[in-house]
């Protein structure tokens, strides 16, 4: 579906309303230094940020927490942070933020880039038997991870709904990813088969569970984490599902590593990118990239075409240089 055109004056409306908000913003924050600029701050110590609320942050440190105002020349703070922070009462305050080692962002609505977690280290993509997987999307997850430096990872949960009718197309599912070097893993949240593998992958990570609604992310925290309780939603008789997480919070995996829950992400809308960005993403495309007869080659019926020979060698299968075109088709439609 093509992209709604604003009015003139919807467009003025709109910049109009984030104006007066982010006025109301800086003045918040203008305030908040002003309070915090006294001499009853304690000595400065790391911190990780657990979860955000609005002008404050979740920040943990040996084992507590506290809630915390942060300096408004940091910028934005997002889960997943590693930041220096002072204690004060009733909050303390965040003075200074680490560099972040990677950084998961995705467009609004404005079109533009929006960081929703930081110094994550493996994207688990979750797909299930139900609602259908279809590879065209688990790749526009795998090209936006590759965009961002992210090793992904592919999920399969509810391996207990695994049929006759769906088994071939599953497996060939899982082969075709596992050929070109992904890690998949098949796990249950509900029966609880594969979980102990996942929880000992995990242990070594922080990681991001994203994915369509209705694959089961929410149930493989609650798995996870027994304490988590969070809110699942039901699968309804179309088998889509619900959105149902409000805000992005991190948790601590019993064993070692960290999940974080972000809720905002169901689908990478990749209109953002530049076509050779997702062409990229195509790990099996990338070595061949510069090997094309013609500099400006498209990759759809020019003589030698390096990566239309390697597909008639069978080096690359149809199917991903089909799914490479309909991203490159749907840029602009998204």
């Amino acid at each position: 579906m093509s992209k709604r055109r604003l009015t003139r004056r919807q467009a003025w409306r709109i910049q109009k309303i984030q104006d007066e908000r982010r006025s109301r913003a800086d003045k918040r924050s203008a305030q908040a230094d002003q309070q915090l600029d006294d001499n009853a701050l304690g000595p400065e110590r790391s911190g990780l940020v657990i979860t955000h609320y609005g002008t404050q942050v979740l920040i943990e440190a040996e084992g507590e927490s506290k809630r915390c105002h942060f300096r408004s020349n940091l910028g934005s703070l997002v889960t997943g942070d590693r930041v220096i922070w002072r204690d004060a009462e009733p909050y303390g305050v965040v003075v200074a933020i680490e560099p972040r080692l990677s950084a998961l962002s995705r467009p609004d609505p404005y079109g533009d880039l929006k960081t929703v977690a930081a110094n994550i280290d493996r994207i688990l993509v979750v797909f299930a038997p139900y609602p259908e997987p279809h590879a065209n999307l688990i790749d526009r997850y795998l090209v936006a991870a590759e965009a961002m430096e992210i090793k992904p990872v592919l999920l399969m949960n509810k391996s207990d709904r695994i049929e006759d009718s769906n088994r071939e197309m599953i497996a060939r599912l899982c082969d075709l990813y596992r050929s070109l070097d992904y890690t998949v893993l098949e796990v249950s949240s509900h029966t609880g088969a594969g979980m102990d593998n996942l929880t000992r992958y995990l242990a070594d990570f922080t990681s991001v569970f994203v994915g369509q609604s209705g694959v089961g992310k929410s149930s493989l925290i609650n798995h996870l984490l027994p304490d988590s309780n969070l809110r699942i939603g039901d699968l309804s008789e179309k088998q889509q599902g619900t959105h149902t997480t409000t805000n992005a919070k991190l948790f601590h995996v019993i064993g070692g590593g960290h999940l974080i829950d972000s809720p905002g992400i169901r689908e990478f809308g990749l209109w953002h990118m530049e076509p050779e960005q997702v062409i990229e993403g195509f790990v099996e495309l990338r070595p061949l990239l510069g090997y094309c007869k013609f500099r400006d080659c498209s990759h759809t019926q020019e003589p030698g075409c390096a990566i239309l020979q390697a597909v008639e060698k069978g080096e690359v299968r149809p199917e991903r240089l089909a799914s490479y075109r309909h991203i490159l088709a749907t840029l602009d439609q998204q």
